[in-house]
């Protein structure tokens, strides 16, 4: 049974910093490229960070600079480091995995909250 299973949000105060981390199990981890989206309430599912199975990591223009995207294939996780946080990137973030050889196998975490307020 595939699972992803995404942890470290929470309420963080502008300018705070926060580390996703989403443990995969019951796939090839190291064969999937992993991405972190997120959502917030009224707007659609955005692209945050991905990062392929060599490491090659890509951002959203709106978080280069602040949040880092990391993996451990040893341990089946992916990070998002998030620094110098904004009210902003408030949102749920979800925690995406896609087998890169064969694009069409992909799977969705639940997502975990984060909230930037003072």
């Amino acid at each position: 049974q595939v699972q992803f299973v995404e942890s470290g949000g929470g309420l963080v105060q502008p300018g705070g910093s926060l580390r996703l981390s989403c443990a995969a199990s019951g796939i090839s981890f190291s064969r999937y490229t992993m991405g972190w989206y997120r959502q917030a309430p009224g707007k659609q599912r955005e692209l945050v960070a991905t990062i392929t199975s060599g490491g090659s990591a890509n951002y959203a223009d709106s978080v280069k600079g602040r949040f880092t995207i990391s993996r451990d294939n040893a341990k089946n996780t992916v990070y998002l480091q998030m620094n110098s946080l904004r009210p902003e990137d408030t949102a749920v973030y979800y925690c995406k995995g896609t087998y890169e050889w064969a694009s069409q196998l992909i799977y969705w975490g639940k997502g975990t909250q984060v909230t930037v307020s003072s």
